[in-house]
């Protein structure tokens, strides 16, 4: 890859991750609900010294405990250019699980195409070469993948079910939101004369013509409106809806 393509998709990579909704939106599974966490009870019993799985917040009835917070940052962690960069906060990680169950509900309202196996498998296995820390387990390998998985709590089927509600939530973020939305030609340009521009000059390298780097400035554009109307309706959500926390971060890290 030449200089000015490298510089290109690091550029582009960081400014991206500026926006991060649509992938921290999705980490972790369904909250149980209030019913199903009622019937579970039985099955848990009290046991002296053990610690038992806290309700840290609930969201028109459905619950998230202490297990999803924990699950959502293992989960995070697999995101090539998701908030794993960054310092876990656990009042974020609350904040980004509540956004997620307030979008799962909604998308259970509304007909989609159920995503199969053999297309988050797809999805996964491309995420599988994509992120850094997987090369020393070398996932290439169905040996390396499990020992991978395994090393963040998970399972291939457990992380199927995730990737799976991943894409359904991304799919549902796409009709409701991205369908609409033009990026003009005057845009793009804008874009690249006010922010490519001065990320090559940093660097002191040629910068990529415009022609060549043009679709990927629209993504980035379009990433940036999805997630400001993805944000405002959340919002709303919440005040027509109930949310409420119960244990936040505590002072956690």
């Amino acid at each position: 890859m030449t200089k000015d393509l490298q510089l290109e998709s690091a550029g582009l990579r960081r400014i991206a991750m500026m926006f991060p909704v649509l992938c921290v939106l999705t980490c972790g599974v369904r909250a149980q609900t209030a019913a199903e966490a009622k019937a579970a009870a039985p099955k848990m019993p009290a046991v002296q010294g053990t610690e038992l799985d806290r309700v840290v917040a609930i969201v028109n009835g459905e619950l998230i405990l202490d297990s999803d917070v924990d699950q959502e940052q293992r989960f995070a962690a697999l995101l090539p250019y998701g908030e794993a960069s960054g310092a876990y906060s656990r009042d974020k990680a609350i904040e980004r699980l509540i956004n997620r169950d307030l979008i799962l509900q909604q998308a259970r309202l509304q007909p989609l195409d159920v995503v199969t196996d053999e297309a988050a498998e797809k999805d996964l296995d491309a995420l599988r070469k994509a992120i850094p820390t997987c090369k020393e387990f070398h996932c290439e390998t169905q040996a390396g993948w499990d020992k991978f998985l395994a090393s963040d709590g998970f399972t291939e089927a457990s992380i199927l079910v995730l990737w799976q509600q991943r894409m359904e939530v991304l799919a549902f973020i796409e009709q409701r939101f991205r369908m609409g939305i033009k990026i003009t030609p005057e845009e793009i340009k804008t874009y690249y004369e006010k922010t490519m521009l001065p990320l090559y000059a940093a660097q002191h390298e040629p910068p990529a013509p415009l022609a060549s780097i043009s679709e990927r400035i629209q993504e980035v554009l379009l990433q940036q409106q999805v997630s400001s109307l993805l944000s405002d309706w959340l919002q709303s959500l919440r005040a027509q809806g109930s949310v409420v926390v119960l244990h936040p971060g505590e002072g956690a890290p």
